[in-house]
């Protein structure tokens, strides 16, 4: 190693692969979702799952948010970075949230509760493919980002439909009951539409 690179090793901090671990947030967050989709299906073992990558994922964030902290350069602004990785949180907090509310309620998930959790694992994916291509081809970033949108616009149709049902029950604690885990399911929602944005607003940013 020459005098030159071991000074520039001294004086300069790392760049990690920051991108990797994003996308590796991702892919934690997909492996939690799809116990989520379980779960939604009747598959009640599953919840655990769902926890234990909930878990994960927060080991994969915090260790993002210390490698942003000493890099010294980044592919995508700092902050985007983060808002991505922090937005991303969300949507399997909700889930992890989900699954233990309807626990203390005693709530087995119904129809309307499967359907919007697959379209958010598809949200998730769509996501995912989104933030390997940030750098690499911008245009996919976005066509991505707009697939996911069109998730959450499904999950609203579900949620729309689900309330309503709910005119037609007489049992006002049920009707509670289920309205609040209706809406947890569609803040997941609102959560894959709050990642899309981010993504379209980095993309324009480093265009």
């Amino acid at each position: 190693m020459t005098r030159e690179r071991r000074l520039r090793r001294w004086f300069l901090p790392g760049t990690p692969d920051v991108l990797a671990l994003l996308r590796s947030q991702a892919e934690t967050t997909i492996e939690g979702i799809d116990a989520f989709v379980a779960w939604s299906g009747g598959a009640v073992d599953r919840a655990d799952a769902v926890d234990l990558a909930e878990h994960a994922a927060d080991q994969i964030r915090r260790r993002l948010d210390a490698e942003l902290r000493g890099a010294f350069s980044t592919p995508l602004e700092p902050q985007d970075i983060y808002e991505l990785s922090e937005r991303l949180d969300e949507i399997l907090n909700g889930a992890k949230n989900a699954v233990r509310e309807a626990d203390v309620m005693g709530l087995t998930p119904d129809a309307a509760l499967a359907a919007m959790a697959g379209d958010l694992s598809e949200g998730v994916r769509h996501l995912s493919v989104a933030f390997t291509a940030l750098t690499a081809d911008p245009d996919l970033a976005t066509r991505e980002a707009d697939a996911a949108i069109k998730c959450e616009r499904r999950i609203e149709r579900s949620y729309r439909g689900a309330m309503s049902d709910l005119l037609d029950v007489e049992d006002l604690r049920a009707v509670i009951a289920w309205r609040e885990m209706y809406r947890r399911y569609a803040r997941m929602g609102n959560s894959v539409v709050r990642v899309a944005e981010r993504v379209w607003y980095a993309v324009v940013k480093g265009s």
